[in-house]
């Protein structure tokens, strides 16, 4: 997965609508995608690139079920994949998260996702595009950007290793109990993924700089291998796309997340 140009600032994609290859992918939800999108863009079901094995869900889906979701949406293993969302990206990071398994390589994350997109008053549609059903055998050759429980308990006390949990403080702490057991793996380190993103500038990501400096307050550096994880790597699939844009190089996430950890009777929690 290339870092170059994966976040698109609005301005600048809305003069890039004609290109050729392009598939914009809309994961907000249908009653908002039916009321407004980006012109051109196709709605997909984030039900159909998640996979649920309970207790745990957003697995990783499988080839078959991921490749008729792309192949659906008029994805080909040429296509430049633009995502984007109304919730400031993070499942069309999760979309982008996958591809990159898939070994796909030109996808971008639309910064902000709509609410940049209505902030900066660029041109949007209620027109439903007829999708050119296309043809994409997925293949999982890239799983090094995935890891697993087994993994994470392996390298609990690796100090190169770092367990970046993004989701809420109170669920960090265990207050908000949303599994069997509450907390989190030991040692990790808590950045809501929320965090990553401006409120005040249509949810776009904040400034590299302030990313890593906040980061590294919490001594989250580029030099160590970081797994992110939240409850089904929904959220910090967002966080993953954030450092990899901020020049993290070893990322991994954790699919199942704390839907897996916190219901399993035998995993380590604080």
């Amino acid at each position: 997965m290339d870092s170059q140009n994966f976040i698109l600032e609005p301005q600048l994609f809305a003069k890039q609508l004609n290109q050729d290859n392009l598939v914009i992918i809309d994961l907000c939800k249908p009653e908002i995608y039916a009321q407004t999108h980006i012109p051109g863009a196709i709605y997909m079901d984030y039900a159909d690139i998640v996979r649920t094995e309970k207790p745990a869900f957003g697995l990783i889906p499988t080839e078959d079920q991921f490749s008729k979701a792309l192949s659906k949406a008029g994805i080909s293993p040429d296509s430049y994949v633009v995502a984007y969302d109304d919730e400031g990206g993070g499942k069309a990071a999760r979309l982008l998260w996958t591809l990159a398994l898939a070994g796909h390589k030109k996808m971008s994350l639309l910064d902000g996702g709509l609410h940049a997109w209505l902030s900066d008053e660029l041109p949007t549609s209620k027109e439903i595009r007829p999708v050119a059903v296309t043809e994409y055998p997925v293949s999982y050759t890239h799983m090094g950007w995935s890891t697993n429980r087994q993994y994470i308990e392996k390298n609990i006390d690796n100090d190169d290793v770092l367990i970046l949990d993004t989701r809420s403080p109170g669920e960090f702490a265990g207050t908000d109990k949303r599994a069997n057991r509450a907390g989190h793996i030991p040692g990790a380190v808590n950045f809501d993924w929320q965090l990553g993103m401006d409120r005040e500038n249509g949810l776009r990501l904040h400034p590299a700089e302030d990313l890593l400096f906040a980061l590294d307050k919490l001594k989250v550096t580029p030099n160590k291998e970081v797994i992110v994880h939240c409850h089904s790597h929904h959220r910090s699939a967002f966080t993953f796309i954030m450092l990899r844009h901020i020049g993290f190089q070893r990322v991994k996430g954790y699919p199942g997340s704390w839907s897996e950890w916190g219901n399993l009777e035998d995993t380590p929690i604080e």
